[in-house]
């Protein structure tokens, strides 16, 4: 009985398409980290990173979002792709996201930028102005449109 083993070099490791990132082409901008469906990509040092190869598909659906051309597809010997353990990254990863934009979101104090009261106070409406967005409470608002 003959195995073949032409894409096979050992245990859980084979030859595969795997992304390269070119660390001298990266600006470490994040375009790639988005359109990365497993969530294997990170800035790290500001450059993108692959954090495991195994999470990593090959596919390549985050090449086209990088503006320096930094990310390519290379054939190597790498970790078996592990759908199951991608997955559950990529959940993780998304509940930090979460979370992280829940914390910014209440630590963001809004006031109006005339009187300075806060949303505690008042009701406040975003108004823009120079192309800066600003936020003013309603009692300040009539003050400003008939200014």
């Amino acid at each position: 009985m003959e195995l073949n083993m032409a894409s096979k070099k050992s245990e859980n490791r084979i030859i595969r398409n795997i992304i390269k990132i070119d660390e001298e082409k990266c600006n470490g901008c994040g375009n790639c980290i988005s359109p990365c469906a497993e969530g294997v990509i990170e800035i790290v040092d500001n450059k993108a990173r692959v954090i495991s190869e195994e999470l990593c598909d090959g596919l390549g659906a985050c090449m086209s979002s990088c503006p320096t051309g930094a990310l390519t597809i290379e054939k190597r010997e790498a970790a078996a792709f592990d759908e199951e353990k991608a997955l559950e990254s990529k959940r993780k990863a998304e509940k930090l996201r979460l979370e992280k934009k829940d914390k910014e979101e209440r630590e963001t104090e809004f006031s109006c930028f005339i009187c300075e009261k806060t949303d505690d106070d008042e009701y406040l409406m975003t108004v823009r102005r120079k192309g800066k967005e600003m936020w003013v409470c309603t009692k300040c608002l009539p003050n400003l449109i008939h200014k």
